[in-house]
């Protein structure tokens, strides 16, 4: 059936196409091949899930393992030509250095052999005999798995076999299920050796061993994130004039709170004589970065807030607006929930899937009995695939919450009766988009996609050549980096445009894309102040998540400042805490914008007469007429192209 709008219009001598912009009523799948592509790549990803199943064993890297191919914890299977492999080590959860307080790091291995053990020598043991004892009173050998407990003291070769003397107290510690030793000498090199064999590692697995040195922290800091983000939701739904007052008082309470605590925390680093081992170098780095860097945030933000004050009335205004239409479509506050949870359901597949992955290879017995594992050919490649798939994904999923959340604000802007909404506008928009509208989202996901690599890249290789001390080199980098950032900002702005565009007009993704690129350039300058303000405060609403989140993970961290390098579990909560606080807050966001949109087309189509009423209500035309001052301008809209439709159709409410 032939959709209404699609008609031409003369202009002097030439015939141009004019967008006659409605919600339709009848749709088509637009962008079809884009999703066909997006299967045929997901296709790819559960070759490769199916391929790190079969060949990989994430457990060796959770569990930790031993130098004859045994998993610490488990069962095992025999390795051919390695007699000591395939013990059970169910009891057995702990790795042991047998050198542990003279560890050095080859090719990314520990040189010395490592036994499964049942627990941890909780104090030193100085004799062959104190190891025969503990091993009688406590069931855990600490020499080779051939040498009996009653040939400890009888076997020359014991000295080989068994650790070297004195065999340090030792704790079991979080970080990969090993035996750490507590003496202050050997920890510093058993320390050092851990965290150079980490820096020499790929991202991830840095990343994995900060969670796991720090997880039940994280988990919690990460459900206080959480309730903080919940908190601010219902606080911006029922927001009045006091309440942005408070928001903002705690917003520069929590900057100077933060900023004071790094700082002092650095001065109370530098100036421990105790500061001796690794880890506590790298925090006293890293807070350094930290204070510096919070400092400058709180400069600008302060800055911002003291320029942007006098706007704060109109901000009140917006967000009581936006309030009015969620509390006509309150289930759009649980959008971010599912999205939430349909995001970390794919995260934790995805790194179960690399653990997997990492973990892929053939188990090989070298002359002295003892195992190694070696990488299969194409691993590299398919890891590649693998981090894509994670950013065009998780984009994908953002997409399509965008995508409803605009579906549903088009379904009651453009609605008569404001008192009587359309029922389910939520599933009526989620319908909608997996009926007709997944390609245009895998589509613009993908766009971002390609923006965020080339960013991903140059960090990467930020990172290997900054050792060069090349000031040219490192701006360079830093100006790329900047440039790529900002033109993934833009794209994002215009993406959610062309969703909301799609939602009214059911076009593909590069026609909506312009057809709002020139519907904003005719209304950027009445528009642009009211929605980059209300973005600041929702800004600032994040800011206040992820302050004082991270304050709660300093002040939680700090106790254990001798036992681990707690600064990747804190750039993680920090990291969570603002995409926790966005993902809430993107309500709003992409509300707001929404209904700006909305508005620019009911002004641009419709001029407010009988035959051409506006959809908008008076609230909130009064509410963008004084903030723009354009009363008086709104009379004259007679002389704009789109207002001259000659049959006087009127925008129609979708179905």
């Amino acid at each position: 059936m032939e959709r209404r709008g699609d008609r031409q219009q003369d202009s002097g001598d030439s015939v141009s196409e004019l967008r006659e912009w409605r919600p339709v009523i009848y749709r088509k799948c637009t962008d079809t091949l884009w999703l066909l592509l997006f299967f045929l790549f997901w296709a790819g990803l559960m070759f490769i899930t199916g391929y790190a199943v079969m060949a990989g064993a994430a457990e060796r890297l959770v569990l930790g393992y031993d130098s004859f191919g045994n998993i610490c914890g488990r069962k095992n299977t025999p390795v051919k030509g390695a007699p000591l492999s395939g013990q059970d080590m169910s009891n057995k959860k702990y790795v042991f250095f047998l050198n542990s307080c003279s560890l050095e790091l080859q090719s990314l291995k520990i040189s010395s052999v490592s036994l499964c053990v049942s627990s941890c020598p909780q104090e030193q043991l100085n004799s062959l005999e104190d190891l025969q004892s503990f091993a009688r009173n406590n069931g855990s050998c600490l020499c080779v798995y051939n040498l009996n407990v009653s040939s400890y003291t009888l076997n020359p070769k014991a000295a080989e076999l068994c650790p070297t003397l004195p065999v340090p107290p030792s704790k079991s510690f979080p970080l990969l299920n090993r035996c750490v030793p507590q003496n202050p000498e050997c920890y510093s090199k058993y320390a050092s050796v851990l965290i150079s064999m980490v820096n020499e590692m790929d991202v991830f697995h840095r990343i994995l061993s900060g969670i796991l040195a720090g997880r039940d922290t994280v988990i919690g800091l990460s459900v206080l994130a959480l309730a903080f983000s919940f908190i601010l939701v219902l606080a911006f739904r029922f927001i009045r004039t006091l309440l942005v007052h408070t928001l903002i008082a705690l917003v520069v309470f929590g900057l100077l709170l933060v900023s004071g605590v790094l700082w002092w925390l650095y001065y109370d680093y530098r100036n421990d004589p105790s500061t001796e081992l690794e880890t506590q170098k790298e925090n006293v780095k890293f807070l350094l970065g930290y204070a510096i860097f919070s400092t400058i945030v709180t400069v600008v933000l302060l800055s911002l807030m003291l320029v942007l004050r006098k706007r704060l009335q109109f901000t009140v205004q917006l967000f009581r607006i936006v309030g009015k239409i969620i509390g006509r479509i309150p289930f759009l506050l649980f959008q971010p929930l599912w999205t939430f949870l349909i995001l970390i359901a794919f995260w934790v597949f995805w790194v179960a899937v690399l653990l997997s992955l990492g973990t892929a290879g053939t188990a090989q017995a070298t002359s002295g009995g003892q195992v190694e594992y070696r990488a299969l050919s194409g691993i590299c490649y398919m890891a590649w695939y693998h981090f894509v798939g994670l950013i065009w994904t998780s984009e994908f999923i953002l997409a399509c919450q965008q995508m409803t959340i605009a579906g549903a604000v088009v379904t009651c802007y453009f609605n008569r009766n404001k008192n009587s909404p359309p029922p389910h506008p939520v599933l009526s928009s989620i319908s909608v988009l997996f009926c007709y509208h997944l390609g245009t989202a895998v589509k613009g996901s993908f766009l971002i996609t390609i923006l965020r690599i080339p960013r991903i890249v140059l960090l990467y290789l930020y990172n290997i050549l900054k050792q060069k001390e090349s000031a040219c080199a490192k701006c360079l980098f830093k100006c790329c980096f900047c440039w790529v950032w900002c033109q993934e900002s833009c794209l994002r702005y215009f993406n959610q445009h062309a969703y909301t565009t799609t939602a009214i007009n059911g076009t593909n993704f590069c026609t909506s894309a312009k057809d709002a690129v020139c519907i904003l350039a005719k209304n950027s300058a009445k528009l642009a102040s009211i929605s980059c303000f209300g973005d600041f405060i929702l800004f600032l609403g994040k800011v206040f998540v992820v302050c004082f989140t991270v304050f709660g993970g300093l002040m939680a961290f700090n106790y254990h400042r001798e036992l681990q390098a707690w600064v990747v579990p804190l750039l993680l909560v920090g990291f969570f805490a603002y995409l926790m606080s966005h993902s809430f807050l993107s309500v709003f966001e992409v509300t707001a914008d929404a209904m700006f949109l909305c508005f620019a087309i009911d002004m641009e189509t419709n001029d407010g007469s009988a035959e051409k009423p506006y959809f908008v209500d008076q609230e909130l035309l009064t509410f963008v007429s004084q903030s723009n001052k354009l009363t008086e301008g709104q009379k004259h809209r007679s002389t704009r192209p789109f207002q001259d439709n000659g049959d006087g159709t009127e925008l129609q409410p979708m179905t």
